[in-house]
């Protein structure tokens, strides 16, 4: 990065308000946004065919409202506090190193977690105690490894950091752009969501909405006038699309052409609303003493994300032999508590890894479980703390 192009790029915000607890908000928001991807991804015990048949049900509208409405919308809000932060960290590093540090910190915890994830369900899928995968030919492994053409079928929350590391090889590019260039590529790249185009460079095309949107974030300082939002102000937005998005969601369901690509941008604009909300309400909570006990759970928070899928494939179903599958009068409890069990299970697994092996520990956590990490969340950028 030569100094012509420095200034020639605008100038990216760092200015903090008093009274604007940004760091600890973006601890707050990473875990409250991991713990509704575990809601994505909770157990049900059921296949396809039966969810459908239950679609309607007041257990079927109840997870539909949670992982559409809020769980789904949590991977926006990650990714762009990954932009917002990356776009200050990139510029006191070298490429070189900045790669070097991302491939530590995203990369190779996927790898090695879709590894473990591999062996250990397919494992237990051998022996009968999950039913779950037991072969899969090159292009099985090859996707539950690295997402090659399609998200994994073990750890299928991997490939959110497969797309987000592809982007930030992209970063000390995008950085040099200016905000006008980053506007096309957002609107270019949301015409690649709604007509729903497979390049396979982005599994997730969207990320790049959002990550961009953080550097953008960043340059102009909108996280800190979305801060200042009245709670009603940030709210407002999801209340205008969220009937929009759930009465299409309705009345399109089984339909194609068209109608699908509407819904697809229908669901942009939520997710971009439910990110404000939840990102108003981190600022509220790191106001509070509940901030900082949340804080303290953040630590384990990226251990979560990775951990939870083995979870849902080891507990959850020794749990739902007690409360019974989707349907049953019971399960609507355990799906409620799941991500509070979930990363309870990830407390325990990180620290019995801690315990056996730091230098594993340091490895599956890209780093985020070492004690420097304790300090300030927004010392390490998403891409290292999520």
């Amino acid at each position: 990065m030569n100094g012509e192009h420095t200034s020639r790029r605008p100038s990216i915000g760092t200015q903090k308000e008093p009274g604007l607890p940004l760091s600890q908000a973006i601890g707050v928001a990473r875990l409250i946004c991991i713990l509704g991807i575990v809601y994505v991804h909770a157990w049900t015990g059921i296949g396809g065919e039966q969810m459908s048949r239950l679609a309607e049900s007041a257990q079927g509208i109840t997870r539909w409202s949670v992982v559409e409405l809020f769980g789904r919308a949590s991977v926006p809000l990650l990714t762009m506090i990954s932009g917002w932060l990356v776009a200050a960290s990139i510029g006191r590093r070298g490429t070189p190193s900045f790669v070097a540090g991302k491939a530590r910190a995203v990369l190779a915890p996927m790898l090695l977690w879709n590894a473990i994830g591999i062996v250990v369900v397919m494992s237990a899928s051998r022996a009968g105690w999950v039913v779950g995968p037991v072969r899969g030919d090159f292009m099985f492994f090859a996707n539950n490894l690295l997402s090659v053409t399609r998200g994994a079928d073990i750890n299928v929350q991997m490939t959110f950091l497969r797309d987000l590391f592809l982007c930030m090889l992209a970063a000390p590019l995008l950085v040099r752009l200016s905000s006008r260039w980053l506007i096309l590529l957002i609107a270019a790249t949301t015409l690649w969501v709604i007509v729903g185009w497979q390049l396979y460079l982005l599994l997730r095309p969207s990320i790049l909405i959002f990550f961009i949107a953080g550097l953008l974030a960043r340059r102009h300082h909108l996280a800190e006038a979305a801060a200042r939002l009245a709670p009603w102000q940030a709210a407002l937005p999801f209340l205008l699309i969220g009937p929009l998005k759930i009465g299409l969601s309705v009345a399109m369901d089984g339909r194609g052409g068209l109608d699908l690509h509407v819904l697809a941008a229908v669901d942009l604009v939520t997710r971009a609303a439910v990110a404000l909300l939840v990102w108003r309400l981190a600022i509220g909570l790191a106001r509070r003493p509940l901030g900082e006990q949340l804080l303290g759970l953040e630590r384990y928070a990226f251990f979560l994300f990775c951990s939870h899928l083995l979870f849902m494939w080891l507990v959850a179903p020794q749990l739902g032999q007690i409360t019974g599958p989707m349907g049953h009068p019971a399960w609507l409890g355990l799906f409620l508590v799941m991500p509070p069990l979930a990363l309870v299970f990830a407390i325990v697994l990180a620290k019995a890894v801690e315990t056996l092996s730091p230098t594993a520990a340091d490895l599956l956590s890209g780093g985020r479980l070492g004690r420097d990490q304790i300090a300030s969340p927004a010392a390490r950028p998403l891409a290292q703390a999520h």
